[in-house]
């Protein structure tokens, strides 16, 4: 389970890294447009990610920012937001490799956003959310480029399993 975890932290990081290239050949009318996504804009969907992001490390390690609203907007400009992005994705991937089986069988405990309730729940499926979730809104992201006319890249794991960054080292 560690090993699966691990991977798509790395993962994580890879496909963030290849989504930021493309907004990055945007132009800024074009990447704050309103293409009536969830999040309306490219803009707001890579802000979305990286609150929500924070919000779940904050939960799983008591440590870094937590948002206090799902559609904060944490930075302006589009190389600040990238920059903060690599430092989470370290930032996950560092915490993540630093679990060992028995902490990912373990539980947690924290404070929704949304409507303030506490929750306990296992790590393992937490993490799994964690991990879907990117994937749920890089494909919103994805979909974002697509509607703009811009070619979007491959975002598919397999593809990153066919990495060097994405072959096990174990």
């Amino acid at each position: 389970m560690e090993q699966h975890f691990r991977m798509l932290a790395a993962y994580n990081r890879w496909v963030n890294q290849r989504l930021y290239a493309a907004a990055a050949e945007l132009d800024d009318e074009e990447y704050r447009r309103d293409v009536r996504a969830f999040f309306t804009s490219l803009h707001g969907t890579l802000n979305h990610l990286l609150v929500t992001d924070r919000i779940w490390l904050y939960r799983f390690t008591g440590e870094g920012d937590a948002p206090k609203a799902l559609d904060a907007t944490l930075f302006e400009k589009l190389d600040a937001l990238k920059a903060a992005r690599e430092k989470e994705d370290a930032r996950i991937i560092d915490w993540v490799n630093s679990l060992d089986s028995s902490d990912i069988a373990g539980r947690f405990t924290y404070t929704t956003v949304s409507d303030m309730r506490t929750i306990s729940q296992r790590l393992a499926p937490a993490l799994s959310h964690l991990f879907n979730h990117q994937t749920h809104h890089r494909g919103q992201a994805h979909a974002i480029l697509t509607a703009l006319g811009k070619a979007a890249p491959s975002f598919d794991l397999i593809q990153f399993q066919r990495t060097e960054e994405g072959r096990p080292h174990s």
